[in-house]
């Protein structure tokens, strides 16, 4: 696993950003607490980050959103927020004390009934929503165990339609991207995603790099085809 390595200049202007700005509120706060004190590791996405999924998810017109990654359900709340009055979000988590500590998140939030955690291996949860006739998602967040990036916007993409929202996390990784030696697990995972959005006709797709208190970094926006 790459060290990521935050400067405090990122970090601090991402405080004031979060403080002025984003200002996550008492929900997802204790969401941040809460993985800490269970344990947990401090990787949910930045404030300013779920903030923008929210924002997507309202601007997309969002009904239906799939997460890859929950961990303690911090971008999950800020998604579960964004959706409207009948929405639901559907979030995969491998770990099932993950999932328990989402579950209370969740529930503090008052994102309870919007929102179904499936526990286990992604890939197997998406085989099964795709047996059970699912209907189409249209929102999409993949943050996850990275050597699978390829298979989970492939999944994406079939567990999708047309006009759906797909944003993959974590697609700069220090710079992996360009250096593959530097984290020899992950960084494969993610050029090859990369590459799939760059040519694969179904999908149309951009990049966009972060720096703050996760490090050097970045975020993909792909819409499907």
């Amino acid at each position: 696993m790459i060290e990521h390595q935050p400067t405090a200049g990122w970090t601090a202007v991402e405080d004031f950003l979060s403080d002025v700005v984003v200002r996550p509120d008492s929900a997802l706060k204790h969401a941040v607490t809460a993985a800490l004190e269970a344990g947990m590791p401090p990787i949910e996405v930045a404030p300013n980050a779920g903030k923008l999924l929210k924002l997507l998810v309202q601007l997309s017109g969002a009904r239906r959103v799939l997460e890859i990654g929950t961990l303690a359900g911090f971008s999950t709340i800020w998604m579960a927020q964004g959706l409207p009055d009948g929405g639901r979000l559907v979030t995969c988590e491998y770990l099932p004390k993950h999932a328990e500590v989402a579950r209370a998140n969740i529930d503090e939030a008052g994102l309870g009934s919007r929102v179904e955690i499936r526990i286990g291996a992604a890939l197997d949860s998406l085989r099964a929503l795709e047996a059970e006739g699912a209907q189409p998602f249209d929102f999409v967040f993949i943050d996850a165990d990275k050597e699978n990036d390829p298979h989970y916007l492939d999944w994406a993409i079939r567990l999708g339609r047309p006009g759906t929202t797909v944003v993959m996390d974590n697609v700069v990784w220090e710079g992996a991207v360009l250096d593959p030696s530097l984290d020899t697990v992950n960084a494969p995972g993610i050029i090859s995603a990369l590459q799939m959005m760059g040519e694969d006709p179904r999908l149309d797709a951009t990049v966009i790099q972060t720096v703050g208190a996760k490090g050097w970094d970045g975020f993909a926006l792909a819409l499907v085809r």
